[in-house]
């Protein structure tokens, strides 16, 4: 499967953005979708996950209230919702696939649980 995120941009503190992950060469059906995000200068960050079988979903608690994941399978499609932006939030957005069914509970923010990744989207937080 590749993966490509979109939807990033400059918004100004408070704001909202929705990020896409397309997948192609395989069906979205079949992967569990994780999000990650990297700012300069830190390590990249497990934020959180939705499952291929159900749409379930976990959110690490720095992220939880604040970010929605949802998926359309039909359009092959993942997205990120982010709302109340802050400057913290400034970082290179990445989805990852990998192939269970259902995200870990206690792995599901490690990146090595994932197969595949996309190239990153990046989200500036500014006024």
């Amino acid at each position: 499967v590749q993966l490509a995120e979109s939807g990033g941009g400059v918004v100004q503190p408070g704001g909202s953005l929705r990020l896409s992950c397309a997948a192609s060469g395989s069906g979205l059906i079949y992967w569990t979708i994780g999000w990650f995000r990297q700012a300069p200068g830190k390590e990249r960050e497990g934020l959180a996950c939705i499952s291929s079988s159900d749409s379930s979903t976990y959110y690490t608690d720095s992220v939880k209230g604040r970010f929605t994941l949802s998926r359309d399978n039909a359009k092959n499609t993942a997205y990120l919702q982010i709302t109340g932006l802050t400057p913290e939030d400034t970082a290179v957005y990445y989805c990852a696939a990998e192939s269970s069914i259902l995200c870990s509970p206690v792995g599901y923010a490690l990146a090595r649980r994932y197969d595949y990744w996309g190239q990153g989207t990046q989200v500036t937080v500014s006024d």
